[in-house]
């Protein structure tokens, strides 16, 4: 490939004039540094958020509260991801929802920093609601720029842009970690709406490079809508205020009142969410059938997140308690291991761009079924490897940062054979009624897996133990072996989307 930006020597308007990144759309460059900012935000906020709620300057709360609490948090986030989508299909488009996502994000953050309890738990919210609002559609903004699902540049588009995800994410825990544990935790939080404030400013003036499609609304409300929603929206508001007025008042709150309607409903809503799509009489039979090979997908993608996610909860709280967080005798903050699968991913995205490249020419790229049964195997594989630095804990010992490093690179691999790959295949597979919703939907495969590990912790059970952790891995490696099994079916199923 020739240089980030080129320009050939031709008249504009002729195929090939255009600006280019990395040989893609120009506007691929737009959203791949409003993503790298909105990360750098979100993973410096994420790295932080486990310690502080455990650290005696924090919160100072049990690990199991920490745990249910962080995994409670990122299951929101990709729940409200749906209510994002259709945000942008029926009210302002994918382009305004983006821009108004990135101010709620950056209020969120602030209001984290302010030093109370309270206003700690409404910062959480608010970036989640902006964090929903942004992922479906920024995601959907990408596949726009590309002309039909058979364009060749697609899946490496979709790996170019998850760089800049991991960009953000790397040198987030590098910064805003190291600010936040070692000189304040608020100052920390202060940052990441730094960061989201220059994410936001580069969005809107970039935003003339995107595809025309990004400020299309698909299905506008109409006027009857818009009020039958407004009703229902503030009706469900005023449930739930009245509800927890009466739970607080009545003595008996506890933090579990909001936790565990969250994970169930993170359990449930997915499941709704596929029914609803697979009984629509609306889709054609060709529709419907994607729709049974994209079920398949889900349900591999949210074991797979289940175990992954916990690389910045289980795995992190067992390196602030039980890990020797040194190397050569430098030691160093434990929010900064968060920054070893994103540097892993910019190592090794451009690897498999071109791997996956190089096999197709050849006839042999591996299909997507078989692509996520390896990242189940390997996620498995991850915590199968977890059990070694947690028997040298019960022996009383230190476990070494290489063990934990070794856990983030197998999960790194498994990540970049799944990830990008299922990015991809959504926005192939979505039916055209269900646009931006259809990015949603996979994002809620992380609301289900996340919502699961909530539900064990607000359940009391101690996710640190060898015991869960080889239950886990069993359960990826099992997962990764039916999908292996049945990728034949599953290629069939998929119709004309390879």
């Amino acid at each position: 490939m020739a240089s980030s930006l080129t320009k050939d020597s031709v008249l504009p308007g002729t195929p090939g004039s255009e600006k280019t990144f990395f040989g893609h759309p120009r506007g691929l460059a737009t959203l791949f540094m409003t993503e790298m900012w909105e990360r750098f935000s979100y993973y410096g906020m994420r790295a932080l958020l486990p310690l502080y709620l455990v650290a005696p300057g924090g919160l100072h709360m049990s690990a199991a509260s920490a745990t249910a609490i962080y995994s409670v948090y990122l299951s929101l986030v990709y729940l409200l991801a749906m209510p994002g989508g259709w945000f942008a299909d029926r009210v302002l488009g994918p382009r305004k929802t983006v821009a108004v996502a990135g101010a709620v994000i950056m209020l969120g953050h602030l209001t984290l920093a302010l030093p109370w309890a309270g206003t700690f738990f409404a910062g959480l919210g608010l970036v989640a609601i902006g964090s929903g609002l942004l992922k479906a559609n920024i995601s959907t903004m990408v596949g726009h720029l590309y002309k039909g699902t058979d364009d060749p540049r697609r899946d490496g588009g979709f790996t170019i842009f998850y760089i800049g995800i991991n960009l953000g994410a790397f040198a987030a825990p590098l910064i805003i970690g190291t600010i936040g544990e070692n000189v304040n935790w608020h100052i920390g939080f202060a940052l990441a709406a730094v960061g989201m404030g220059v994410g936001l400013t580069q969005f809107l003036l970039g935003s003339r490079h995107l595809d025309p499609r990004s400020d299309v609304v698909p299905t506008p409300l109409s006027a009857e809508e818009k009020r039958a929603t407004l009703r229902k929206s503030a009706l469900w508001a005023a449930v739930a205020v009245v509800f927890y007025a009466i739970v607080g008042f009545s003595g008996v709150y506890t933090l579990n009142w909001v936790l565990v309607p969250i994970t169930i409903a993170g359990l449930l809503i997915p499941v709704m969410v596929l029914v609803r799509i697979k009984r629509d009489k609306e889709l054609d039979r060709t529709e419907q059938s994607k729709m049974t090979a994209y079920i398949w997908f889900f349900v591999a993608a949210a074991v797979f997140w289940m175990i992954y996610d916990q690389g910045g909860s289980t795995v992190s709280l067992f390196a602030e308690k039980s890990a020797d967080n040194s190397i050569f005798g430098w030691e160093f903050p434990v929010s900064w291991y968060q920054s070893v699968n994103p540097i892993m991913i910019m190592a090794l995205a451009p690897v498999f761009a071109w791997l996956w490249v190089a096999l197709a020419r050849r006839g042999k790229e591996p299909s997507t079924a078989v692509k996520f049964g390896m990242g189940l195997v390997l996620v498995g594989a991850s915590f199968f490897l977890f059990l070694a630095p947690l028997a040298i804990a019960d022996g009383g010992h230190k476990a070494a940062a290489l063990w934990l490093v070794g856990i983030y690179f197998v999960q790194t691999v498994g990540e970049l054979t799944l990830s990008p790959v299922g990015l991809s295949v959504t926005t192939k597979m979505a039916p055209a009624k269900y646009a931006s919703q259809m990015m949603g939907v996979w994002f809620l495969a992380v609301t289900a897996g996340d919502a699961t590990t909530g539900l064990l912790s607000t359940a009391g059970v101690d996710l640190n133990t060898k015991g869960i952790v080889a239950l886990e891995a069993c359960l990826a490696a099992v997962a990764g072996l039916a999908v292996w099994m049945y990728r034949n079916k599953v290629k069939t199923l998929m119709g004309d989307v390879r």
